[in-house]
């Protein structure tokens, strides 16, 4: 009996400028409470805080026909169904990253210059937005693992 893949990261990309084509690299800087080093999108403060990261997963990128970083994500993984987690759940990437989902990306008009309809074709399943609770460096082929999912703050 064989075991079931390990989650793994299998992209990195790097928004670099606004419209500009996504960069692919092979390692990145993250840097908790802030993003990707290099990324136009890593902020500290603001409401753009809770969307310093954006995961995308593999399975749902080829079930629409698409390729890695086509919807402008930071981190592609394979083998971790990122539409089944929820906010707050936190995610181990590699020996060092920490990530806390912080919710769903919203497909934007963007995608729709992808493909006509794939605005609303994807809608739910353009992968989970994160901030980043513990910095380190991350690498194509580093595991994720599930942590614990912290509750939302109370009223």
């Amino acid at each position: 009996m064989t075991s079931p893949q390990p989650a793994k990261i299998v992209s990195l990309q790097l928004c670099v400028g606004h419209r500009e084509p996504m960069k692919t690299v092979e390692a990145a800087k993250v840097i908790a409470g802030f993003g990707v080093e290099g990324d136009r999108h890593a902020v500290s403060e603001g409401i753009r805080k809770a969307r310093q990261v954006l995961l995308m997963d593999e399975e749902t990128l080829q079930s629409f026909g698409l390729v890695h970083g086509q919807v402008r994500e930071n981190v592609t993984t394979s083998g971790i169904s990122l539409p089944t987690l929820t906010v707050g759940q936190r995610l181990a990437l590699g020996d060092d990253v920490v990530l806390e989902l912080t919710g769903p990306c919203a497909p934007c008009a963007r995608m729709d210059e992808i493909r006509d309809g794939l605005r609303e074709e994807i809608d739910g399943r353009r992968g989970m937005l994160a901030f980043v609770v513990q910095g380190g460096t991350v690498n194509v082929g580093d595991e994720i693992h599930a942590l614990e999912r912290v509750a939302p703050p109370t009223a």
